[in-house]
């Protein structure tokens, strides 16, 4: 009955990861838009690319060029048959993509995708190629946690086929496997090299088909070729080395006078290190010439240098704090968050598996505590007393395998803290490198420590509700985001028609505005203002032109919110429409809280060229059309420009006001701040105010150091920055940006983070606070 639960379990898994295959659009899966350029690169007979330190120059694979070679290696073998000239037109990227952010208005298209496009042809066919070869990879990693799963538990059949079906139906898990990516490779070769370690120390003897694994010269062998190939895949693989070595000690001490003495804990350590050096040969062998190389191109030996220079790094590093904040995102790209970081599920099924985990934390924690009680009622508390060190190594012996699952898993976990700290790389399936153990010990907590007939009673609704869910996502969540007609506004209202013509080729026939508190044309600081818009192609176009949508402050002339993306939400630029087609797209713009208020505004709306920035002209020879004028309320409370920004949980911002907004060239401005304190403070703090160009020249500056250890918590501060622009400003409007300071002894400075509402601390480290206007003619409207 077992087996046939795991044939049933393996044929569900290949028949819902091929639809994940075949309906995700080809790129819109994680990093597959830079990771099969690696594979084409190859599949021409290129050598590898040097990963270059300039983002602009890192080429179509960008950091992906800093990964080890293998699983692009072996892409290019099954594709280099393929004429896959067509990349560069396949691979046609949506510049204003909403990457990582989930959004109601869409734009999440990483790429554009012609319908007429043959799917079965060049890059398409290449890619769903690679895709097909992942998900092979991804059931070879399901079976081998059905493996592994068999050792650390082999009497709870229930507990096996429950972890091997958490694995099967993670959706998530079955994305990536249906996807072009590294990490289908590493995930099934990290999973062998633990079934093989355990397999050496005492697997179950039942297993007869594996009796040749065990602590023999060939399988040492064997797992060093194992290592060194998921090591050619992955730099997590390298993690894998000491477990090697610490299995060897293991199987050392299994095979030899296992008396407690200072001389025989040295053979034990010197025969498991002489194991792990067999081990070592041909991980080397495989493997070795790739980090040599990082180390004479990148002086790194990880090329972690080359790779964050192209990926980019957090303007500081993240506290323990600040990566708990980032949970909710981790949890969610572990269960299943698809396209760009950007296509999520619905939420309570979240809400579900992440209470789950909690569940299966606690349980875990109570057959922790069941083992230890039961082990301290025997033999065993007596044992540890008189013969520590030999007790302890058979405890680890009689777990081995679960103690190895959660070694794995705990490395793989700390290694992604490490990684997260420097980069912005919260992501769930970022530990699939684990997932095997991570999966199986989270139904092990779930149902460990009950009664059989409720664990068999709680697996089965666990591993059903994740089939149902994995069935259901390519088809209710992943496919309709890349469909048009998807995004509607959650209210409607009334169509008002007009005639604008852009470039005599595209009209714009329609517009409704609406917003939850507009009264009338009013809108409040924080709001959003939906834009419903219609379009008739007049005649053909061959550039793409892109949609702008522009809430503009009259007094600096400048959009304090804006949307731009390519018409059908993103999905389809103009070259792709037909003369008589009409469209409906929709736009989301919110009103930032620290806007100035009370203000007049513009909604206005046009077309650009987004390679040269150039407008198209309307028929009466504007720039751009008046969809409506509309009225920002000024902020309820008792500050100008009332708010709440919270500075790291150090201060609280309530209000600002600067003097003036248009100025000319040497003329100052004095920006006042209202601050409160949010806590007793014990450092003095210095404030900063900067007016910036694009290239970040300071036009203007201050500096000003306060007594803030001396602020009473809760009391609102009043400061004044006097800001002073050089006579040599040009002409134009720039951001006025704010933060504080504190100097550390070595003569740096650490900024304080800016909180968002949900109380993540985010990467920002100063808060872009308003516009300023320089002119050279004199503005008597400030």
């Amino acid at each position: 009955m077992e087996k046939r639960w795991l044939y049933i379990i393996l044929l569900l898994y290949s028949a819902i990861g091929l639809t994940y295959a075949l309906v995700t659009p080809v790129f819109e899966a994680s990093d597959e838009l830079w990771h099969y350029p690696m594979i084409r690169h190859l599949a021409d007979g290129n050598p590898l690319p040097v990963q270059v330190f300039d983002p602009a120059l890192a080429g179509p694979w960008k950091q992906q060029a800093s990964q080890p070679p293998l699983y692009y290696y072996l892409g290019a073998a099954l594709t280099f048959w393929i004429d896959a000239s067509d990349m560069e037109q396949v691979r046609w990227e949506n510049p204003h993509v909403d990457n990582g952010l989930i959004t109601v208005d869409g734009n999440i298209n990483l790429t554009i995708h012609d319908p007429d496009w043959n799917p079965w042809q060049g890059t398409l066919l290449a890619v769903r190629l690679v895709r097909i070869f992942s998900l092979f990879l991804g059931l070879a990693t399901v079976y081998l946690t059905y493996l592994i799963a068999r050792e650390v538990v082999p009497d709870r059949p229930e507990i096996v086929l429950g972890g091997t079906a958490a694995t099967a139906f993670l959706p998530m898990f079955l994305f990536i496997s249906g996807a072009v990516n590294n990490d289908n490779l590493i995930i099934p070769l990290a999973a062998l090299t633990l079934f093989l370690l355990i397999r050496v120390v005492g697997g179950q003897p039942e297993a007869a088909a594996w009796q040749w694994i065990g602590d023999n010269r060939q399988t040492w062998l064997l797992i060093g070729v194992v290592v060194g190939l998921a090591t050619l895949t992955k730099i997590s693989g390298v993690g894998l080395l000491p477990l090697v070595w610490g299995t060897a000690v293991m199987a050392a001490w299994q095979a030899s006078d296992r008396r407690v003495t200072l001389s025989n804990c040295m053979r034990w350590l010197a025969a498991g290190t002489g194991r792990w050096l067999l081990a070592l040969l041909p991980a080397l062998i495989i493997a070795g010439w790739w980090y040599a190389r990082n180390v004479i191109l990148y002086d790194d030996w990880r090329g972690w240098s080359a790779f964050i220079a192209v990926l980019g790094q957090r303007a500081q590093p993240a506290s323990l704090a600040q990566l708990w904040g980032e949970r909710r995102g981790f949890m969610m790209s572990y269960w299943g968050l698809f396209g760009g970081v950007n296509v999520p599920m619905a939420s309570w099924i979240y809400a579900a598996l992440n209470t789950a985990v909690i569940v299966a934390i606690g349980g875990f924690v109570i057959y922790l505590t069941a083992s230890v009680r039961e082990w301290r009622s025997t033999s065993g508390w007596r044992s540890l007393r008189s013969a520590p060190i030999t007790t302890l190594l058979e405890v680890v012996q009689r777990h081995f395998p679960l103690i190895i699952c959660l070694l794995w898993a705990s490395a793989v976990i700390y290694g992604l803290i490490d990684w997260t700290t420097t980069t912005w790389s919260s992501q769930g399936r970022l530990v699939f490198s684990a997932l095997p153990a991570l999966q199986l010990l989270f139904v092990m907590g779930l149902v460990r420590w009950l009664p059989l007939r409720f664990s068999r009673l709680l697996v089965g609704l666990l591993a059903g509700f994740m089939a149902v869910i994995a069935l259901l996502a390519p088809w209710v969540w992943i496919r309709p985001a890349y469909q048009p007609g998807q995004y509607a506004p959650p209210q409607t209202t009334a169509m008002s028609p007009i005639q604008a013509e852009f470039g005599n080729r595209l009209c714009l026939t329609g517009y409704a505005v609406t917003g939850p508190q507009m009264d009338n044309t009013a809108v409040t600081l924080g709001d959003f203002v939906d834009v419903i818009l219609t379009w008739e192609l007049l005649a053909p176009i061959t550039d793409d032109w892109s949609v702008f949508v522009h809430l503009n402050d009259q007094v600096i002339g400048v959009p304090i919110a804006q949307r731009d993306m390519y018409h059908g939400q993103g999905l389809r630029p103009t070259s792709l429409l037909k003369p008589g087609q009409e469209l409906t797209t929709f736009y989301r713009l919110r009103v930032p809280e620290t806007a100035v208020s009370p203000a007049e505004l513009e909604l206005t709306v046009g077309l650009y060229d987004f390679d040269t920035g150039e407008r198209v002209i309307l028929d009466n020879g504007q720039n751009a059309f008046l969809l409506a004028q509309l009225s920002l309320a000024a902020a309820p409370g008792q500050y100008p420009n009332a708010l709440s920004i919270n500075f790291h949980n150090e201060f609280e911002l309530v209000g600002y006001s600067p003097s003036s907004r248009q100025i000319q060239p040497g003329e100052p401005i004095d920006l006042t701040l209202y601050v409160r304190p949010l806590r007793p403070l014990t450092t003095d703090y210095t404030f900063f105010a900067q007016i910036l160009a694009d290239d970040a020249t300071r036009w203007a500056a201050v500096d000003l150091p306060l007594p803030t250890s001396q602020w009473a918590e809760g009391e609102v501060q009043t400061i004044t920055l006097p800001l002073l622009p050089t006579d040599e400003t040009p002409s134009g409007v720039y951001p006025l940006i704010l933060g504080m300071y504190t100097r550390s002894n070595d003569g740096g400075f650490q900024r304080l983070q800016l909180v968002a509402e949900d109380g993540r601390i985010t990467q920002e480290d100063f808060l872009r606070l308003t516009w300023v206007r320089v002119s050279k003619s004199l503005h008597t409207n400030r």
